[in-house]
């Protein structure tokens, strides 16, 4: 397996642009091309992100790897297209923040290359290469769902933390730790905004859960269309537990909230494991 010598990034945004970043800050030595609007590709080099812009066509043809970092639909509509011009053998993997209808896509359109699902869990409200950011994966989960080992070492080097996953069960996981969590943030923004004066008391706490409310729409709509089935349950589950607490906050002083004070328990240890893992 070659080293690579030249990347593209396609979708020269957050996540492609730090992609590009946190290369070049680990080491890479090589070209990185990339292929998005005029506007971002005339940024992107200005702040050094690229070396270079170069219709899709023209960078996959060199390129020992294609970084996919679009939404998720047009990932998947592209996946023919760069298959098609790529040498035989090119890696092309994706920055998609759900895997299981890009991987079984990528199995029937990739023929010459060969494809490895990925998903950085890492990211930003603002979007765009001006909030590129090198140290963006430092510390955080990187999903791939087949093996790669020159990949692999480049995500160790990028300062991520590999974790291997098939398609489906990072989709079922990322309901739980993403998506439901941006519904949430969502939902609490939008009650708070019921409230005209709330927002002259609203401290720390309501910053933080509802920071995720400043995403944008048109990322997430991607998102739920291709993995509605998983977010769906796993809002199920969070409703549940929502009325379970509801229930024992009714209980009353009578008996001393022993329920809430149980569920505190089991969730600040659920919290305190997380925080280890990551």
């Amino acid at each position: 397996m070659r080293p690579w010598s030249t990347v593209t990034i396609a979708g020269v945004g957050l996540i492609g642009g730090s992609f590009a970043l946190a290369l070049r800050s680990a080491g890479f030595t090589g070209k990185i091309i990339g292929v998005s609007s005029l506007n971002t590709i005339a940024a992107a080099v200005e702040r050094g992100v690229i070396d270079v812009g170069l219709p899709l066509a023209e960078a996959a043809a060199q390129s020992d790897v294609v970084y996919l970092a679009q939404p998720i639909e047009r990932i998947i509509t592209m996946l023919d297209e760069v298959d098609s011009v790529v040498r035989p053998g090119t890696l092309i993997t994706d920055a998609g923040s759900t895997k299981l209808e890009i991987v079984e896509r990528a199995a029937k359109a990739v023929q010459r290359g060969r494809f490895v699902g990925g998903h950085p869990m890492a990211g930003k409200e603002a979007r765009g290469v001006e909030a590129a950011d090198p140290h963006l994966f430092r510390g955080r989960p990187y999903v791939l769902t087949s093996p790669d080992p020159l990949l692999e070492e480049w995500v160790g080097r990028i300062g991520a933390r590999l974790v291997r996953l098939d398609a489906a069960e990072h989709d079922r996981l990322a309901a739980v730790v993403s998506h439901v969590p941006q519904l949430i943030s969502t939902a609490l923004a939008a009650t708070i905004g019921m409230e005209p004066d709330a927002r002259l008391v609203a401290g720390p706490a309501s910053h933080d859960l509802t920071r995720l409310a400043l995403s944008p729409y048109d990322i997430w709509r991607d998102i739920f269309a291709t993995n509605t089935g998983e977010i769906d349950a796993a809002l199920g589950r969070f409703i549940a537990k929502l009325e379970q607490l509801r229930a024992a906050l009714r209980s009353g002083p009578a008996a001393d909230f022993s329920n809430l004070k149980d569920e505190f328990e089991r969730a600040g240890d659920a919290a305190r494991a997380i925080r280890r893992t990551s």
